[in-house]
This record gives C-alpha cells, sequence and structure tokens, in this order.
C-alpha cells in the first residue's frame, strides 16, 4: 500500500510522460533543454554520459557527466520536466553496476565505458 494521498498520486500520474526513450545507466545520451535567456527561449544541448538514475514516478532524476574543456560537468535532470524537449541515446553502455560514481575519479581512457556493439 502506497503512503502517498490519492489525489497527489493522480496529480503525480498526470505529469507523466510517456514521449521519452528508454535508457539507462551507462548509456550515452544527448539532452536537449530548454533555457531561458532574458526574454528569450532556447534549446541547448548536454551530451554525455548517464551516471545515476533516482526512479520516483513523476519525481524521478537523472544525472549526466561530461568532460568539457579538461573539467568534469555533471547536470541533474528532472525526469518528466517539460523544460526537456527531447532525449537522444547515442550509445548504448555495457555497465554492471547502478551508479558509476567512480567516474568521477577516473581521466582519459580509463573513464571509457564499452559499447553495447563492441560486447
Amino acid at each position: 500500500m502506497s503512503m502517498i494521498h490519492p489525489k497527489i498520486e493522480a496529480f503525480e500520474n498526470s505529469a507523466l510522460r510517456s514521449d521519452l526513450p528508454n535508457f539507462r545507466v551507462g548509456d550515452t545520451v544527448a539532452v536537449h533543454y530548454k533555457i531561458v535567456e532574458g526574454d528569450k527561449l532556447r534549446t541547448q544541448v548536454f551530451k554525455g554520459t548517464v551516471i545515476k538514475r533516482h526512479r520516483a514516478g513523476a519525481r524521478s532524476t537523472f544525472t549526466v557527466r561530461k568532460v568539457s574543456f579538461s573539467v568534469g560537468v555533471e547536470r541533474v535532470f528532472l525526469l518528466h520536466s517539460p523544460r526537456i524537449e527531447q532525449i537522444d541515446v547515442v550509445s548504448r553502455g555495457v555497465v554492471r553496476r547502478a551508479r558509476l560514481g567512480y567516474l568521477r575519479n577516473l581521466q582519459g581512457k580509463a573513464a571509457r565505458i564499452r559499447d553495447e556493439k563492441d560486447v
């Protein structure tokens, strides 16, 4: 039995998006995200590796990590946010764990993830 009030549960279920692709931890994704700059709305693409997923219905999040100008950048996205325009799965990674936090300590070739087609 869920501890969530039925009205809250119904509201959260109405916020769920069904147009998002299936992706897992280890996959490389390109997240097209809407950004407001002043009075303009533009789309920015954040391409990186999914290192964490938090599955919690409408409050689900996923963390994407990329290396930009030799600095690691991580961003947490709300999965069902209306600001996400689309998510493209660039490649499928083969990993054996649910959280890839250890990638933060690795650099260069050591931080690579095997691709599904290489297995």
